[in-house]
């Protein structure tokens, strides 16, 4: 198993090394220059004297092989640069933002599994039931309505029910569980059900699958009791794609819930991201795609871990 990891490891450092290549010289390609927008963005009229020497400052004025260099030895030292808008450090920028995201990530994807996994398994061994056509029903509104607007129902929901509505302000779990949690526990339900609802849904359509193979037969025919049948037989085999909805989504969650967080009035890694690019903040959204990316490298890791656990034969080719 150390040698199967290992292997993945190595795999995964050409496929980052190409994220960085193409996000440094694609953002040096997108017009507009952050210096005019920062100097010049309310209609300042300043001269061209001081933007070349803004530039100067934060080294835009060197070669790009020269600046991809420089950002390249500061990523192996874990140096993220300074954020070309606000001036502070990248990692200060990011570092409060990802903590609130990824909860709520977590969160999301614990609520996703407790429901999905059981809903899904009804579902496919009651196919065709009324049982059956209700999962359906609940997972393809799951699909069809957006997060944010849920989001919308369940803040107005609250209010017309207890008046009362999230606190406002971000509070960590370490300082107060339970202000942190009556915050991010109402987004963690909105992505929460949409997320269940995909896994759900896989989860049905592999079981159904699964439930047609030969050994399931023979288990059968042997007269292994239905319920061994299916949580020792069909269920290990039919896990193996809903873990890797389960990854991709979890990876998702991480940038990918702007207007959900302008919801919930979030302030995490996906409100970030578009100030970011709006701002032409070269340094921090090249923080950012490279965090993006180590995350769903460092997930489809763990899910080929697991996948490996699973299926053994996956381990030994």
């Amino acid at each position: 198993m150390l040698r199967y990891v290992l292997h993945r490891l190595l795999l995964a450092i050409p496929t980052l090394l190409g994220v960085a290549v193409v996000t440094f010289f694609m953002l040096r390609v997108v017009p507009g220059d952050i210096v005019e927008i920062k100097l010049r963005g309310d209609g300042g009229n300043v001269s061209r004297e001081m933007i070349d020497q803004e530039r100067q400052r934060l080294g835009l004025n060197k070669p790009l092989v020269v600046q991809f260099g420089d950002w390249m030895k500061g990523l192996a030292t874990l140096d993220l640069g300074t954020s070309m808008w606000t001036g502070r450090p990248v990692a200060e920028e990011i570092g409060g933002r990802l903590e609130l995201s990824l909860q709520v990530a977590v969160m999301a994807a614990i609520i996703a599994v407790l429901i999905a996994i059981p809903l899904g398994t009804v579902s496919a061994l009651y196919r065709g039931t009324f049982l059956d056509y209700v999962v359906r029903v609940i997972t393809i509104a799951g699909l069809a309505v957006p997060s944010f607007w849920l989001g919308m129902l369940i803040m107005l929901g609250l209010l017309w029910a207890f008046n009362w509505l999230p606190p406002l302000t971000y509070t960590p779990f370490y300082v107060d569980p339970l202000a942190n949690l009556s915050q991010l526990i109402w987004p963690a339900l909105a992505v929460g059900y949409r997320y269940a609802a995909v896994v759900a849904r896989m989860v049905r359509s592999s079981i159904i699958e699964v439930m047609k193979e030969d050994y399931i037969r023979t288990a059968r025919a042997k007269g292994v009791f239905e319920r061994l049948v299916v949580s020792r037989h069909a269920m290990r085999n039919a896990m193996l794609p809903a873990i890797t909805v389960i990854g991709l989504e979890f990876a998702f969650l991480i940038g990918g819930l702007v207007v959900t967080e302008q919801v919930f009035n979030l302030n995490g890694i996906g409100r970030l991201f578009v100030q970011a690019v709006s701002r032409n903040d070269f340094m921090l959204i090249q923080s950012l795609v490279m965090l993006i990316a180590v995350i769903f490298v460092l997930v489809n890791l763990v899910v080929d871990v697991l996948y490996a656990a699973l299926d053994p034969r996956i381990r030994y080719r």
